[in-house]
C-alpha cells in the first residue's frame, strides 16, 4: 500500500495524532486527504479537505460516506478518554468511551469497508488495549481492548477483498490526552511517521514506542510480575 496518489480519510483530524496524520499524508503525496472532525472549521491543515463527521452518529457517518465516495485508505484515529473507572458512581462516561472508541470505529469501518477493496485501514489502538494502569483509565482501556479485537476481526472479514488492516499501538505521545502527565513523550509527527511507514510496508501491527513494546512483550509472561512493578515493566 503506497500513500502517494491515494485518497485518504482521517477521523479526529483537528488536533493531536489526527492532525499529524493529515499533515504527513499531504507531505507523502496523497491526492485527497479528508480531514474529518465533529467541528470541521477547527481543521487548519493546508492541502486537506475538511469533512464534518461525528463517528458516534450513524446519520453523520452515512452523510460523510456519501460525500467521500470511493476511498483508498481509512485511518480510524478519533477517540476519547474520560477518566472513567468501571465501578464509579455512573457508567455514563464508560458508555461514551465505548460509543466512540469501539462503536464509532465500527460505524465508520462498516460504512467504508465496501469501498476499500485493495486498500487499507489503520486503527489507532493503545498500549492500554493490553494492560491497566490506574482506575481512572479502566473504561478507556476496556474500550481500546475491544477496538484491538475489532481490528483483528475486521482484518479477517476483509481478507477476501484484499483490504490491509493495520493497528497502531501507542502509549505516550505529546497530545492533549497526555497533557497531564509529566513524562517524556514522542512528538505526534514521530508516531505518525512510524505508523505510515508500517502501513506502506504491509505490517499488521505497528508498535509506536518503547513502553508499548514492553507491554506487548510482557503478555507472554506471568501477569503478577508485570503488575508488581508497572513503572519498571513499562520503562525498563
Amino acid at each position: 500500500m503506497q500513500i502517494s496518489g491515494k485518497k485518504v480519510l482521517v477521523t479526529g483530524a483537528n488536533r493531536g495524532l489526527g492532525k499529524a496524520f493529515a499533515e504527513a499524508l499531504v507531505a507523502r503525496g496523497a491526492t485527497t486527504v479528508y480531514a474529518s472532525a465533529r467541528r470541521p472549521e477547527l481543521v487548519d491543515v493546508p492541502g486537506v479537505t475538511p469533512l464534518q463527521l461525528d463517528i458516534t452518529d450513524p446519520a453523520s457517518v452515512a452523510a460523510a460516506a456519501a460525500e467521500v465516495g470511493d476511498l483508498d485508505i481509512l485511518i480510524n484515529n478519533a477517540g476519547i478518554s474520560t477518566d472513567a473507572p468501571l465501578l464509579g458512581a455512573s457508567l455514563e462516561n464508560v458508555r461514551r468511551e465505548f460509543d466512540t472508541n469501539f462503536w464509532g470505529t465500527l460505524n465508520v469501518t462498516r460504512a467504508f469497508a465496501p469501498r476499500l477493496a485493495g486498500g487499507a485501514i489503520l486503527n489507532v489502538i493503545s498500549a492500554l488495549s493490553w494492560y491497566v494502569f490506574a482506575p481512572a483509565n479502566n473504561g478507556y482501556a476496556a474500550s481500546k481492548a475491544a477496538e484491538w479485537s475489532l481490528t483483528n476481526g475486521v482484518r479477517l472479514e476483509l481478507a477476501e477483498q484484499k483490504t490491509q488492516v493495520t493497528a497502531l499501538a501507542l502509549a505516550i505521545a505529546d497530545t492533549d490526552m497526555m497533557a497531564a502527565y509529566d513524562i517524556p513523550k514522542l512528538a505526534p509527527s514521530e508516531v505518525v511517521a512510524l505508523a505510515l511507514d508500517g502501513l506502506e510496508a504491509g505490517k499488521l501491527e505497528v508498535i509506536g514506542d518503547a513502553p508499548t513494546a514492553n507491554v506487548k512483550a510482557s503478555l507472554a509472561g506471568d501477569p503478577a510480575l508485570f503488575y508488581a512493578d508497572i513503572p519498571t515493566a513499562l520503562f525498563g
